[in-house]
C-alpha cells in the first residue's frame, strides 16, 4: 500500500489515498519519514541493516551451503555478537537456505488430461457402520 500511495500521491494526495484505503496517514508519514531519516528507525531495525550484509557474506563465501546455526556459529566465530533467531528470521527474510542431502522430495503429479474415476461416495466420506466405506490416497513415497 505504500508504493501506491507514493506512486499516487501528487495527483490525489495522502489523507484521500489513506480515507478510501482505510489506513492511517500517520501511518504512512511515519514510512515515509523513516523512508528519508533511516536513524529514525528502531534499533532492531538498524541492527539488521548491519547485519544483513555481513550474513550474505558469510553465506556466500562457505559456498551457499551453510544454513543458520552454521552462519551464527561462524559469525560469534568473527566476534560479530548476534543471536540465533536474528540469524534465522534475516535469512528466512532473505530467502537463504542450507544445502540439503538426500533424494529431493517428489510428489505425485497429476494428469489432468487422463479421465477421472468416478466418485462413488459423492465426497460424503461418513460411514454408518465399520467396512462400509473405504477410501485411499494414492502418494507417491520415494522408497
Amino acid at each position: 500500500m505504500r508504493g501506491f500511495i507514493d506512486l499516487h500521491r501528487d495527483t490525489h494526495g495522502v489523507e484521500p489515498i489513506c480515507k478510501v484505503l482505510q489506513i492511517a496517514p500517520s501511518g504512512y508519514r511515519r514510512h515515509a519519514a523513516r523512508q528519508r531519516n533511516p536513524e529514525l528507525c528502531c534499533a532492531r531495525a538498524q541492527r539488521d541493516v548491519t547485519l544483513i550484509p555481513q550474513i550474505e557474506r558469510v553465506w556466500q563465501v562457505n559456498l551457499q551451503v551453510y544454513g543458520a546455526d552454521k552462519v551464527w556459529r561462524q559469525m560469534n566465530r568473527e566476534g560479530m555478537r548476534v543471536a540465533r533467531c536474528t540469524v534465522e528470521r534475516l535469512m528466512r527474510h532473505l530467502g537463504l537456505q542450507s544445502a540439503r542431502r538426500g533424494k529431493v522430495v517428489r510428489t505425485t503429479i497429476s494428469d489432468n488430461t487422463a479421465p477421472c474415476p468416478q466418485d462413488r461416495v459423492n465426497r460424503r466420506f461418513k460411514a454408518d457402520r465399520p467396512n462400509q466405506l473405504w477410501v485411499s490416497d494414492f502418494t507417491y513415497v520415494s522408497t
